[in-house]
């Protein structure tokens, strides 16, 4: 039985292009990435219009596939728009190898700086350090982008590890490393390389190490972490819990040393170190399983001693944002498909991503949501036109005030 015919890609149905037009722009600095040993000057496809091509990828689900690219490559719509020439299936092959994913890191950078807070608070908005989610996530091999369990394809797998900027509602920076958890690809390791001064991270009890917490100090910023409940710790001051902190479920708030004081071993933070207990509502675990319990004890270890306790526990409430970012980046990333299965290549796509989601929140003024992007791609694909997009932005709730 003969298979069923591709269907072609029309013109109609790549429309938007438009949008692409603020990006375009600074793309235009990677024009010459890639070209270095290119003296004859054979080069047809450059890095610009490759990115330009994978977020034509990213946004339109109609271009499902590199052959699909090639495809959307040939209308003249889609070359006079993004200034692509005609892209074979070679020389998009070809193009991860040439070009450095580490390129797109400036223009994402550029781009969160236009970005205005989504998050109002102004008790997160007066730290003084920018609130940052940090997690790690797994991507799975084609076709399709989950988590599942490290044991099956292992060596097939790749995990990202995000700076999720929690009063703009983005990204900062990813990070893409094997899936084994071990080593330079380590959660702990991938953060204590990649730490900037006067952040705040945030992160759950993946990232408990008293070295790492050293050298987040080290680096002149500051970290609100969940630690063991039963995590050993002398306190040296204890505060009485005021009733806005007791009325957000902050049951200690004391100052102290953290680790056992019986180690053989030198294993304590070189700063003092508060500790915050809180009754707090568990999310639901990955998968959906329910936890038996509707409440339990989390315990936060911070170098902040000048936040109010409930302020510690707001800011560590906020980490599950990076959480609701990340389900949502998996379908914009490409739910139905990875272009490539070479590092570079994911990191290309992965930075690309990254990027639509900065230009839907630059667009919208909103914080990326599925819903909004599905909408996107509906008036990408021709099946909505500009007023029905325009009608959906109108009716998007205002955010956190």
């Amino acid at each position: 039985m003969p298979g069923k015919r591709r269907q072609d890609i029309k013109e109609a149905q790549v429309q938007g292009l438009k949008y692409f037009q603020r990006l375009l722009p600074m793309l235009e600095r990677l024009h010459h990435v890639g070209c270095e040993g290119d003296k004859a000057g054979n080069r047809k496809l450059h890095y610009d219009q490759y990115c330009a091509l994978i977020l034509l990828f990213l946004f339109n689900p109609i271009v499902s596939s590199l052959r699909g690219l090639v495809q959307a490559s040939e209308l003249r719509k889609v070359q006079r728009k993004l200034g692509c020439p005609r892209a074979s299936l070679g020389s998009l092959s070809e193009a991860v190898s040439v070009f450095a994913p580490e390129r797109l890191e400036a223009i994402i950078a550029e781009l969160g700086e236009q970005l205005e807070p989504v998050v109002r608070d102004g008790r997160i908005q007066s730290l003084g350090q920018v609130v940052t989610a940090v997690d790690g996530t797994l991507l799975k091999k084609l076709p399709a982008i989950a988590s599942a369990s490290l044991q099956k394809n292992a060596s097939h797998r790749w995990k990202l590890h995000a700076h999720f900027e929690v009063l703009k509602g983005v990204p900062r920076r990813m990070d893409l490393t094997g899936a084994s958890g071990r080593g330079d690809a380590g959660e702990k390791a991938v953060l204590r390389r990649t730490l900037e001064p006067d952040r705040l991270y945030v992160a759950d009890r993946g990232y408990e190490q008293f070295s790492l917490f050293n050298a987040i100090v080290a680096a002149g910023s500051g970290y609100v972490v969940r630690i063991r409940n039963d995590r050993a710790f002398t306190p040296e001051c204890e505060h009485p819990i005021s009733d806005e902190a007791a009325a957000e479920g902050v049951l200690e708030d004391a100052v102290g040393r953290l680790g056992s004081p019986n180690s053989k071993r030198i294993e304590h933070p070189d700063h003092p170190v508060r500790l915050v207990r809180v009754k707090a509502t568990p999310h639901p675990k990955r998968g959906g399983r329910r936890r038996a319990s509707t409440h339990e004890e989390i315990v936060l270890a911070t170098n902040r001693l000048d936040v109010p306790p409930e302020v510690i526990s707001l800011i560590y409430q906020y980490r599950w944002q990076v959480e609701i970012f990340f389900r949502f980046f998996k379908h914009v990333l490409g739910c139905r498909h990875l272009l490539s299965e070479r590092p570079d290549g994911i990191a290309i796509q992965t930075y690309c991503a990254i990027i639509a989601c900065l230009l839907l929140a630059l667009t919208t003024g909103r914080k990326p949501t599925l819903r909004t992007y599905e909408m996107v791609c509906y008036y990408f694909t021709g099946l909505a036109d500009e007023e029905e997009l325009l009608a959906h932005l109108e009716k998007l709730p205002p955010q956190d005030a």
